[in-house]
């Protein structure tokens, strides 16, 4: 399907230069001489590489369409996870390399979205927040309460992220999963 520039958004996906990319950064520029153009910052499904691009305001780029399902995590084997699809039981298997940074975060029976583009699975998306325990969290230095600081605590996957210093070991906090970081006490 075919869009204007003018049209981009952040997190659609479009086919460019035989590669397909989704629109991380979006600005619109009008300079004071000469037309105006989307400056973008795309990153690649595949690959995850980043480019910044300029697309006239009336150029013409190719949007993508992708398959979404969802499917519920059965199990980890290596560097392999075992996903059921919801509505047809079939069970497919997805590398970590397709998953990426947030197969740290993926949790037993856990319902998450494959997508894919001709048959051909591009990627997951985790639900954008999960609760996990704190197995481990560093004491709070005396006289550091007047400001806001954060102390490092260790997650019960063994991902070490920074927390307020009322959380103790053994609590349960909720993760967003995109950029790994605390978001709220659980409860």
């Amino acid at each position: 399907m075919k869009i204007s520039a003018n049209e981009l958004r952040v997190g659609i996906v479009i086919e460019y230069k035989g590669k397909l990319w989704t629109v991380c950064k979006l600005q619109h520029v009008k300079p004071g001489k000469g037309g105006a153009f989307m400056q973008t910052e795309l990153k690649a499904i595949k690959g995850g590489t980043k480019l910044n691009e300029r697309f006239r305001s009336d150029e013409n780029l190719e949007r993508v369409r992708l398959d979404e399902e969802e499917y519920q995590l059965l199990f980890k084997e290596g560097d392999d996870y075992t996903f059921m699809n919801m509505s047809t039981f079939e069970q497919i298997h997805i590398s970590k390399d397709i998953i990426g940074e947030p197969a740290k975060f993926l949790q037993d029976n856990m319902i998450v979205t494959v997508t894919s583009y001709s048959g051909e699975i591009i990627g997951v998306l985790l639900p954008d927040t999960v609760t996990m325990e704190v197995i481990e969290a560093d004491a709070v230095v005396k006289g550091q309460t007047a400001t806001s600081s954060y102390k490092s605590a260790v997650l019960e996957n063994g991902v070490r992220i920074l927390v307020p210093p009322h959380i103790e070991a053994g609590t349960k906090i909720i993760v967003n999963t995109i950029e790994g970081t605390y978001v709220e006490r659980a409860k």
